[in-house]
């Protein structure tokens, strides 16, 4: 194979990888292709976490044809017992010349190890063709497996003057519905979907992911409630066949009203020893106890201006609307003290942007 040739089918592999979004979380994106000649046998990506993984399925695909072939993977493969068997003996097994892989696995359980099974088996391995899509498609899963936390996306509907709402609080709708549907699309590839509990009692959102593309997704809602105030007739509470609904409390709250909660299917958390209150950072630790690596926030202010003065946030998604909202007292994407200068102020970087109907999304991380 030529590098023309291998670029061609690590490009494929790349278009496997990435028709999977949202759906192998925890566990990476993986795209694979088995070729024989010049003739590609085997095609594979990871669906779901605890199904096969994409060597696996293309191997299986390619059957027999696979001796003496080439196997493209986007990630090299696993050595460890998970959900599934380690992939690098089936790999091995499977009686393939050459192997090429684009990027060595982040997880430290993996790190370089299953390249180095596949040397030592006798194979022709080659490592680090368009390495740098790895890291960009499988962003959640960097930050998860390497520091066990969730990778943070802020997601904001805002007026054209920055704000989130009116005066009064009602932000119903700001954003157009072409822009309404695209992210319930955005929110199927996410693991769990944040609020605070202001953002609770003004919207009453169902927090679901309701778009053709997702049938049927579940999703981990997450609220903030330091004081309890979860209303009993909230709407989210009859929508828990579409997710758990983890509720963050403060130590001020009662007892009573957490277990009328926890009767619902509600799980409410309390901080440990002696703080009264969940710190962000041990919020997000909890999450990533709970295999929740992609995070979507959506409110309110306070809780945008939380992550972004913690620099907790890595990436945001602002949809700005062609209206003028006006008022001092309307709340606006960050608030807190701000920049004394203007070379002070938080960059967004990375910038990608497109256009839904009369509204602009506009996309960058911190």
């Amino acid at each position: 194979m030529n590098r023309a040739q291998d670029l061609a089918y690590m490009e494929m592999a790349y278009g496997l990888a990435g028709k999977a979004r949202g759906r192998p979380s925890p566990n990476p994106r993986v795209g694979a292709v088995v070729v024989r000649g010049d003739r590609v046998v085997g095609l594979g990506c990871h669906e779901e976490a605890g199904k096969p993984h994409a060597e696996i399925l293309a191997l299986r695909a390619a059957g027999d044809l696979a001796r003496g072939a080439t196997l493209y993977l986007t990630l090299e493969p696993c050595v460890h017992w998970g959900r599934t068997p380690p992939c690098v003996d089936q790999v091995i097994a499977a009686g393939l010349r050459r192997v090429v892989v684009s990027a060595v696995d982040p997880n430290p359980v993996v790190h370089t190890r299953g390249v180095r099974r596949l040397r030592a088996a006798g194979l022709d391995v080659s490592v680090g063709l368009l390495a740098e899509r790895m890291a960009s498609l499988n962003e959640a899963y960097v930050k998860y497996i390497t520091r066990r936390v969730p990778f943070v996306t802020l997601k904001a509907a805002l007026s054209m003057d920055g704000k989130i709402a009116c005066r009064t609080g009602d932000s119903q709708w700001i954003s157009s519905p072409g822009t309404r549907d695209y992210i319930h699309l955005l929110r199927g590839e996410h693991d769990a979907l944040m609020i605070g509990i202001n953002t609770l009692l003004a919207d009453d959102p169902r927090l679901t992911v309701r778009h053709p593309g997702w049938p049927g997704r579940k999703i981990a809602r997450v609220v903030l409630d330091p004081r309890l105030r979860f209303p009993p007739g909230a709407r989210i509470l009859s929508t828990l066949r579409r997710g758990r609904i983890l509720v963050f409390a403060g130590c001020g709250a009662t007892a009573a009203k957490a277990r009328a909660l926890e009767r619902r299917g509600v799980e409410v958390l309390f901080p440990g020893g002696r703080r009264r209150q969940w710190p962000l950072e041990e919020v997000l630790a909890e999450l990533g106890c709970r295999e929740i690596a992609a995070l979507l926030v959506e409110g309110g202010s306070r809780l945008f201006t939380a992550f972004i003065e913690g620099r907790l946030a890595d990436k945001a998604v602002l949809t700005y609307s062609p209206k003028l909202v006006g008022g001092r007292d309307a709340p606006g994407l960050y608030g807190g003290r701000g920049a004394k200068r203007i070379r002070e102020a938080l960059p967004l970087e990375r910038l990608r942007s497109l256009a839904i109907e009369d509204d602009i999304i506009l996309e960058g991380y911190f």
